[in-house]
């Protein structure tokens, strides 16, 4: 574990990371030099918005040095409004919620190192150089660092913005530009019609002992890298799922009439909490409608900086939605559910109004039954749980409560707080495929933990944290079940059981 930086009582390092005398930049471990900028050098009014100038297409070296100026693509924080780096006061209470610097103890791998990195290379002071996008992209963008923060720093309309700018400038070295990115998470993963023959093959091989055989003989080792992480991370698969309905009415008298969004990888591999969703929602008097012609929510490929594809995906669903004849848009995959909430924020365009407008009635389906007000399942449940925030609902939603609230509803069954719940389980959406190593320390961190809760259950509510979390769990030799709350609510209204 590299040393973490002196505290940074003033809000800034004491050295540099751009090279004195004109060199390339290069980013140095914590234990060996800090990395962010001095604070003279962190603000000029000479640039727009307080960035140091720089010629067009290039980036200079900072400090005033006298070295050449080194041919790069444009500013990828060029976009980005400026004040956003200066809310941060570099106080330090994110380092303690950040997943990666709780591992590292590396400043550069904090919110505020990440931050000073983003401005540097805005203030065109720092070269955007294989190192420094190494630090970026190490950052699962969970944002438990706006839990955190004092002075509501939008981490978040930092980090996504800089990633998109990198890749829609042609930044080189970049992760997604690689084939993986463009044939699997790009080409396959947001299109259920793509998945389902996949997972088809995928069930025969699980049924016929294939896949237990592969890995017993640890030929996975065998396949290229993210290609075994998805046969190792694929959890035991059910039967394919009936098709969803266009329309489900309420049971009794109607209270609202919402929309359900499907996805991609929720619709192809969990149908079954599909299911589960508009059983409750009807039972709690919803007409519940399915557009056919939705799609993805966009979020795999704005994380990974395809930002016009995304927004390609967000006009697909404003066309399939009938926003003003619904009451909410329920979301039962926190992933989903955050990207939804910030079509509003993401593209500057004559749209965003629209988008603002369809991201508003947006509603996780937690948050929803909780406002709505639960009709009290009976069905005995003699469980014992533990609960996971998944990042993405409790800090980018700031939805902790509501989860609790419903399933304390749920007669004998017992949840226990699962410490660190607020930390990353390192899934992250694509992450744990892409940062594979990492994302490893982190799931194994949460497995300890949530086997120390003696729970029989584990209720997370964004489907890759579960699959994530399983995949280690049963690595571990822990036979836990796992489930999203909406489906312990459906047992519990059915009087069945699940299957332990």
């Amino acid at each position: 574990m590299n040393d973490p930086l002196p505290s940074l009582s003033t809000g800034v390092a004491a050295n540099s990371a751009v090279d004195s005398a004109g060199g390339a930049a290069t980013v140095q471990s914590a234990a060996a030099a800090p990395v962010l900028p001095a604070a003279s050098q962190a603000f000029s009014p000479s640039a727009p918005g307080g960035g140091t100038a720089a010629a067009p297409g290039t980036l200079s070296h900072g400090g005033g040095g006298q070295g050449p100026q080194r041919d790069l693509p444009a500013n990828p924080g060029a976009g980005i409004d400026y004040r956003r780096f200066l809310d941060c006061i570099h106080c330090g209470l994110c380092t303690a919620a950040c997943p990666t610097y709780l591992e590292l103890g590396n400043e550069n791998d904090s919110p505020r190192g990440r931050i000073y990195l983003m401005r540097a290379v805005t203030d065109g002071r720092l070269h955007l150089t294989p190192e420094v996008q190494r630090h970026l992209d190490l950052c699962l963008d969970c944002r438990a660092c706006e839990t955190a923060c004092p002075s509501g720093v939008q981490y978040g309309r930092l980090i996504e913005p800089f990633r998109v700018a990198m890749e829609e400038l042609g930044v080189a070295g970049r992760t997604s530009q690689s084939w993986f990115h463009r044939l699997v998470l790009h080409g396959v993963f947001p299109y259920p019609q793509r998945m389902r023959p996949l997972l088809r093959l995928a069930r025969w091989s699980q049924r016929l002992g294939l896949v237990r055989l592969i890995q017993a003989a640890r030929l996975t080792r065998l396949l290229p890298g993210p290609w075994r992480q998805m046969v190792e991370m694929l959890p035991p698969l059910p039967g394919p799922a009936a098709k969803l309905p266009t329309f489900v009415p309420a049971v009794g008298a109607r209270r609202r009439r919402v929309a359900l969004f499907t996805g991609c990888i929720a619709d192809a591999m969990f149908r079954h909490m599909h299911w589960a969703t508009l059983r409750v929602l009807a039972r709690n008097g919803c007409d519940v409608v399915i557009p056919q012609n939705q799609v993805c929510c966009g979020a795999i490929h704005l994380h990974s900086g395809a930002g016009t594809a995304a927004r390609t995906f967000a006009e697909q669903n404003l066309a399939a939605f009938e926003v003003k004849n619904l009451d909410a848009i329920v979301v039962n995959v926190a992933g989903c559910g955050a990207m939804l909430k910030d079509y509003g924020h993401h593209w500057h365009d004559e749209r965003q109004a629209a988008r603002a407008q369809f991201a508003s009635i947006v509603r996780d389906v937690h948050e929803f039954l909780d406002e709505l007000g639960l009709v009290p399942p009976e069905g005995k449940l003699p469980l014992v749980a533990t609960y996971h925030d998944a990042c993405h609902l409790g800090h980018a939603q700031r939805i902790r409560e509501a989860p609790r609230r419903l399933l304390a509803q749920i007669p004998e069954l017992q949840l226990r707080e699962l410490p660190e719940s607020e930390v990353c389980c390192g899934a992250a959406g694509t992450y744990n495929l892409t940062q594979p190593e990492m994302a490893q320390r982190l799931a194994e961190r949460k497995v300890r933990q949530i086997v120390a809760t003696g729970a029989q259950a584990v209720l997370v509510g964004n489907c890759t944290c579960l699959m994530h979390i399983e995949r280690f769990c049963r690595a571990a030799g822990h036979r836990l079940w796992f489930a999203q709350p909406i489906e312990l609510l459906d047992l519990s209204y059915q009087g069945q059981r699940p299957r332990l």
